[in-house]
């Protein structure tokens, strides 16, 4: 019998303003090459949750507005999706979604109240952050790449960043840091979208919702992605200086 995770996609209907079911079809396109199944659960404002029945939750990016809708049935949420926080539920939270993860956003029109899943908190500052990314990561040989635009500054305070900027700007323009790693949760402002450009973040989060599942990733048997790894070069290659 074949193995299966449900992915839970928050909101899609609201958070999904840079493409964010893209980074869906990634987990499911790479769970069925590796010959397992895969089951799309999309939530919207309306629905109940039964985090016990997700293996990975997506909350993608929505403008503040979008949030500001949001933020209301985040505190009837919170309780339950603190508990699958906390017992190792795999989550990948972007732009918006990344700022959600956190106790508030500060926005010129008020603020956002987070699910304070992650010590975490965003302010908006002048100015937005645009433009192609590049991190450096502990948990990957190749560099993270994509793309961000995001008028917040995230500070994550003692909490681990998902990597180093070596190309951009980062959470907030001058720590040098991107994004936020909190046991089996991910937050970050990049896109384009995400996983496809980094096959081996999808690859890490799917390993996680395994071994948390049934005891193992043996199944994730590695794919080609030569493709992926050529496109990740010329990124690279094109936005970081050689000396």
């Amino acid at each position: 019998m074949s193995k299966k995770l449900v992915i839970g996609h928050l909101y899609p209907d609201l958070l999904n303003l840079y493409g964010d079911r893209g980074n869906i079809q990634c987990m499911v396109k790479r769970l069925e090459w590796r010959g397992m199944e895969a089951e799309v659960k999309e939530f919207r404002l309306e629905d109940t949750i039964d985090f016990s029945g997700l293996d990975i939750v997506l909350m993608g990016g929505g403008s503040d507005r979008e949030q500001m809708i949001v933020c209301s049935k985040l505190k009837e949420i919170q309780k339950d999706f603190k508990e699958y926080v906390e017992d190792n539920g795999v989550v990948l939270a972007v732009c918006g979604g990344y700022q959600l993860l956190g106790n508030y956003y500060q926005t010129s029109d008020g603020i956002i109240t987070g699910l304070e899943l992650v010590d975490l908190y965003t302010e908006q500052k002048p100015g937005r952050l645009i433009g192609n990314i590049i991190i450096k990561s502990d948990l990957f040989d190749m560099p993270i790449v994509g793309f961000e635009n995001h008028g917040g500054r995230t500070v994550i305070g003692s909490n681990q960043p998902l990597g180093k900027v070596l190309f951009g700007s980062g959470n907030d323009g001058e720590s040098g840091y991107e994004g936020v790693r909190y046991k089996n949760v991910i937050g970050t402002y990049i896109h384009g979208p995400l996983l496809p450009k980094n096959p081996m973040l999808c690859d890490w989060l799917l390993a996680r919702a395994l071994e948390r599942k049934y005891g193992d990733s043996a199944e994730m048997t590695p794919l080609e992605d030569r493709e992926e790894k050529e496109a990740n070069a010329y990124i690279c290659g094109r936005f970081l200086k050689k000396e």
